[in-house]
């Protein structure tokens, strides 16, 4: 896959801004018996061991460090590569600013300090550009019954309320009072027909006398040995004992 060239732009200039704010830092604290010089020479110094040492940093982490397994792996090879010859800059950036020596005599000591500086500056990079942990939400998902779960039981309700989101079905003597958003009715049967029919939709008896649709739930409460359901429409349908354990295992109480 191709990178955008936008995003490699807006990639190297955010890297550019990095590198120039730690090589301004350095400049003001002039580590290494820097602060000495000049404050124009001591800038001009940092900026160009800062930038010019982490450009070299960039070009070796995007080619030969991301070949190293995870984070502190990858930033000690980075370093590691690019401290000899950042630290050849480094001399010609002292030599060019205050007329330091150029000898090997001065390259082997200046190694370890410019191992040092480069490893912040370069931990500072990665973390910048390093990726959160993907985070994986589970969440429960209620699919909606099917359209023939409800089927054989809407067909005993009027027109009208045929079609409506069932609520809820209060057993009363031979009678049933089916709730729904489009108000309630009574028919004639018995709780146990009721239940046969919705066997297959997304609801639960929570007594005797009582039957739920899960999504009309808003609330549940436990007391005096029972439960209660706040549901749909300010209705409040108990939850018997012995019908419990079904409604503690949807998540209710």
């Amino acid at each position: 896959m191709r990178a955008d060239p936008r995003a490699t732009v807006k990639r190297g200039a955010a890297d550019l801004a990095l590198l120039l704010a730690i090589g301004l830092f350095m400049g003001t604290v002039g580590p290494y018996g820097t602060d000495g010089l000049p404050p124009r020479q001591v800038y001009v110094y940092w900026l160009l061991c800062i930038v010019g040492g982490g450009l070299i940093g960039v070009a070796v982490d995007e080619t030969i460090g991301r070949r190293a397994p995870g984070f502190w792996r990858r930033l000690l090879a980075t370093t590691v590569l690019m401290t000899p010859p950042t630290t050849l800059l480094v001399m010609a950036a002292g030599h060019v600013v205050a007329g330091g020596a150029l000898s090997l005599a001065r390259y082997w000591p200046l190694l370890w300090q410019v191992f040092l500086i480069s490893i912040p500056v370069m931990a500072i990079r990665a973390l910048v550009w390093r990726r959160p942990p993907p985070v994986v939400e589970t969440r429960v998902v209620v699919t909606p019954p099917l359209p023939e779960a409800e089927a054989a039981f809407r067909r005993r309700l009027s027109a009208r309320r045929r079609a409506a989101r069932l609520i809820a079905i209060e057993a009363d003597d031979h009678y049933l009072r089916v709730h729904t958003d489009a108000g309630s009715e009574m028919i004639t049967l018995r709780l146990a027909v009721a239940l046969d029919e919705l066997s297959g939709a997304h609801g639960f008896q929570t007594h005797r006398s009582w039957w739920v649709a899960a999504e009309a739930i808003e609330g549940a409460r436990w007391r005096r040995g029972g439960g209660e359901l706040r549901l749909a429409g300010g209705l409040t349908a108990p939850v018997s004992r012995s019908h419990a354990a079904t409604v503690k295992a949807a998540g209710w109480f």
